[in-house]
């Protein structure tokens, strides 16, 4: 059974290792979101480096997600005391599992503050697509597949919620996203 790959990825206002007040309440509210949504149905796993430090996103290592990677408009910093991103990649056992989580609990009130923390850039900040069982999605896969969507909109290659496809290439609809029910942002 296939499995949903979710890359996502923002460029924050400051550096990781800013002191300041609004950098430090994201970077310690990611935890509590990560812990949260590690308990949600169908979650299945996300990408963690083997020592975490803060603001080493490029030095880590990824195990089997393999080397970090950024899209290629991200003009910030790549050392510890410059990188000023935010990306997670994840894997679920289906669409309707990642909305909720997503969009409720922890993860929708950090959601509410995104514009506090992250730059406007006009890109897409989320892609998912297929991967079969077994497959461990890469960063590199993630920042292709997000550049897809940005350059070609939604396909079976690269989707979003609002014109997302299942696993075998046909459109598909989740209940509750749309005209009438436009929870997702």
């Amino acid at each position: 059974m296939p499995h949903l790959a979710l890359y996502t990825f923002g460029v924050l206002k400051s550096p990781l290792t800013d002191p300041a007040r609004l950098t430090q309440e994201f970077y310690e509210s990611g935890e509590a979101v990560y812990r949260e949504i590690g308990q949600h149905p169908g979650y299945i796993a996300h990408a963690e480096p083997a020592e975490h430090s803060r603001g080493a996103l490029f030095d880590s290592d990824w195990g089997a997600w393999g080397e970090f990677a950024v899209p290629a408009w991200y003009g910030k910093g790549r050392t510890v005391e410059t990188t000023a991103l935010a990306a997670t990649l994840s894997l679920w056992t289906d669409l309707r599992p990642a909305l909720d989580a997503i969009y409720t609990g922890l993860h929708r009130e950090a959601l509410n503050r995104r514009y506090d923390w992250f730059e406007r850039t006009g890109r897409p900040n989320y892609v998912f697509w297929w991967v079969s069982d077994g497959v461990i999605p890469t960063w590199q896969d993630g920042v292709s597949r997000l550049e897809h969507l940005h350059d070609h909109g939604s396909a079976p290659h690269a989707f979003t919620f609002h014109h997302s496809f299942a696993p075998d290439g046909t459109p598909t609809r989740i209940k509750d996203i749309g005209p009438k029910g436009d929870q997702v942002r």
